[in-house]
């Protein structure tokens, strides 16, 4: 109790960013090195190279024009990248220094579409959006060949993988593949078997055989030595792409055989191995459940062992090659984030659910990334009880997820349910024990869900897989959906928020209405119940925060500042302050006392629909549509210590003496017997 009274008076003043979680990949290619250290992919104007080790970004490289960059290629001896932007320029990196060593311009009438290097690292051919084939001397600086005749875009070059054959292979929008001979500067031959637009193209190690793969559902395998097609496998999916693997047993991937083997990723999810000879697909992965898990890219680092593969959502997963066992995950783009939560006793992972069925856990110090898929859709809200090992989901496929974190950060689902008959679209969790959670639908009614004892143990989980929940009570709460709910600190309240700009309180369990909190002129987006007073907070679409008493149902206070939607509001400073975020992107800290905008803090450049504190109070995090994760820091004893020793420092220049040790320095407000809002808790005593 003292050490509750003692908090009382130390109000925040400011929050910095700590850390950012951004996009660094949205789409197009991604490359490792031989070595498979570094990640190489294209966002936007940039081309960012993440260390594979530890997640982290290492070089963010823009070229100076600031277009996007449409294509890249880094050379196989690692030492030098390109970039062609849409301005029609060419740019060649020392990428390690993350300096430009040349740019000149593409002579392309139209931007680079695709690039690759020849095996010596000395020849850079570019393919156009005009049709034309141009090749560049790296090391010379000039260009040695123009190939025009292909209709359309250029969407792949390649070269044969033996230099002294002196070959390019380049595909454009008739499906053909045209073999260029850089020696007669001429075509040699047009490869026609594809009935669609060719995805890739790959070459077996002795340079003799090529495999091509396309949206026809077929693979098709090249002599290169007669330049005919020896074999076409029907894969029946739209492939995207395909890679020749190392001609060695590999009994993980059904691989028994010396033979030619090679394995396609595509529109079904799953990386599958086929053998050539029969045709036949060898091993295949087990199918994940949800929208947004075909393959884009699939690329192999021979040297390192190790195969890329790219989902539409963005997420890029790194596997052992001869196992496929994966190694690891890293989400490239969010899109909308629409909430976030700490996770563990620590805080030391947070999760985060955006426009998407999976939920992205990410580990704070490492950047290591979890992609948990248990959804179908679009994953709307999350929370997490009180010792932080285990959370929940809800979802617009209508079900919740609760998901347990071990000791080792690892994170599976031990439970599900369903029930509502609408998007669930928010979830709340139990405050004294992991005994039951809340949910609220757009179906007007809110469900209260018992947990099993067993959830709350420190297994890993039933062998038998998750846990099906059932719910206790259904009770029609509102009009209108219900976007918010939460449990007061005592298990015995339950406060629900809906679009009819109402908030109710209930007693739990049984769900019987106590009381109707009316004076929004809008939606309710947010309820939350204060840690220390029987108080209650909601965030309206009509841009304000109320307080209200929970006896009387009377509005105590109203917080105008945002010029739009409010979304989330959070007790913080043992219940004597709130922060608040809105669709303005800002995220607001107020003083309850006075009614006092402390600061506004300005980092997001969208919705801010995620809030939440750390259990120590010294951390909040914050989520939004602009796909950024901001982990924010609590820096007013950093600022008043360092205000105090510049007002330290003016003195002793002025001769005057020093503060004493013993003066400090107090924050204006008072935690006094006369103040209704700062009082000593009161949850436990309190009755429905």
């Amino acid at each position: 109790m003292a050490e509750a009274a003692a908090g009382v008076g130390r109000f925040k003043s400011n929050y910095a960013v700590e850390r950012k979680i951004e996009p660094f990949y949205k789409g197009g290619k991604v490359q490792l090195d031989q070595t498979g250290q570094h990640l190489f992919c294209v966002c936007g104007t940039r081309v960012n190279i993440l260390d594979v080790a530890s997640g982290t970004m290492l070089q963010s490289l823009e070229q100076e024009d600031q277009e996007d960059i449409t294509a890249f290629d880094l050379s196989p001896d690692d030492k030098v990248l390109v970039t062609a932007s849409r301005a029609l320029l060419l740019a060649q990196w020392a990428w390690q220094e993350g300096s430009i060593t040349r740019l000149w311009k593409a002579i392309h009438t139209a931007p680079v579409a695709t690039m690759a290097f020849d095996p010596t690292s000395t020849l850079l051919a570019t393919g156009g959006c005009d049709g034309a084939v141009r090749v560049w001397d790296v090391v010379q600086h000039y260009g040695t060949h123009h190939f025009r005749g292909s209709p359309g875009v250029i969407h792949l070059v390649a070269f044969h993988p033996d230099p002294a054959r002196l070959l390019l292979f380049s595909s454009a929008a008739d499906t053909s593949i045209r073999v260029w001979s850089l020696q007669d500067r001429s075509c040699l031959a047009m490869l026609t078997a594809h009935y669609s637009a060719v995805t890739s193209l790959t070459f077996s190690a002795d340079g003799h055989t090529m495999l091509s793969s396309g949206r026809d559902k077929i693979c098709i395998v090249w002599d290169l030595q007669s330049l005919q097609a020896t074999r076409t496998v029907p894969v029946f999916e739209s492939v995207e792409a395909a890679v020749l693997l190392p001609e060695e047993p590999a009994p993980e991937l059904g691989v028994k055989s010396a033979g030619l083997h090679f394995l396609t990723a595509g529109d079904q999810g799953t990386l599958r191995v086929w053998e050539a000879a029969s045709g036949q697909c060898v091993h295949a992965q087990r199918q994940l459940p949800g929208p947004g898990r075909e393959l884009t890219h699939c690329t192999l680092a021979r040297a390192a062992g190790l195969l890329l593969s790219v989902t539409a959502d963005h997420n890029l997963l790194l596997y052992e090659a001869r196992s496929l066992q994966l190694q690891k995950q890293f989400a490239g783009y969010s899109e909308e984030v629409l909430d976030v939560r700490f996770l563990g006793p620590k805080d030391s992972h947070v999760v985060v659910a955006s426009n998407s069925p999976c939920l992205k856990v990410f580990e704070l110090q490492t950047s290591a990334c979890q992609i948990l898929h248990g959804h179908t859709d679009i994953v709307l809200a999350l929370d997490v009880f009180r010792k932080g090992w285990l959370f929940v989901s809800c979802a617009k496929d209508q079900s919740i997820c609760v998901w347990r974190m071990n000791k080792a950060g690892e994170v599976a689902c031990v439970a599900q349910g369903s029930g509502h008959t609408h998007s669930v679209g928010t979830i709340c969790c139990s405050r004294l024990k992991e005994t039951f959670l809340v949910t609220g639908s757009q179906d007007c009614t809110v469900k209260l869900w018992p947990l099993p004892e067993a959830l709350s143990s420190k297994s890993t989980g039933p062998d038998g897989g998750p846990v099906l929940l059932q719910a206790q009570a259904t009770q029609h709460c509102h009009d209108k959906d219900i976007n918010s709910v939460a449990i007061a600190p005592n298990d015995k309240l339950l406060a629900t928020g809906s679009q009819d700009r109402t908030a109710k309180l209930w007693a739990l369990p049984q769900c019987q209405l106590l009381g109707v909190f009316s004076g929004h002129r809008r939606g309710l987006w947010c309820v939350q119940f204060s840690p220390m007073d029987q108080v209650l907070a909601t965030a309206s679409a009509d841009g304000t925060v109320k307080l209200w008493a929970l006896q009387d149902f009377s509005c105590l206070k109203t917080f105008e500042g945002h010029d739009a939607s409010v979304l989330k509001v959070a007790f913080v400073s043992r219940g004597t302050q709130l922060l608040s975020s809105g669709s303005d992107g800002l995220v607001k800290l107020w003083t309850i006392k006075n009614n006092e905008c402390v600061r506004t803090l300005d980092a997001h450049e969208d919705k801010v629909w995620g809030l939440h504190c750390s259990r120590l109070d010294d951390h909040a995090l914050t989520g939004a549509s602009d796909s950024c994760v901001i982990l924010w820091k609590d820096v007013t004893e950093v600022e008043q210590a360092e205000e105090q020793a510049k007002r330290e420092e003016q003195m002793v220049n002025l001769g005057k003496p020093r503060l004493g040790a013993a003066t400090q320095l107090t924050p204006s407000g008072c935690s006094g017997p006369g103040c209704r809002l700062l009082s000593q808790p009161r949850w436990l005593c309190l009755q429905p």
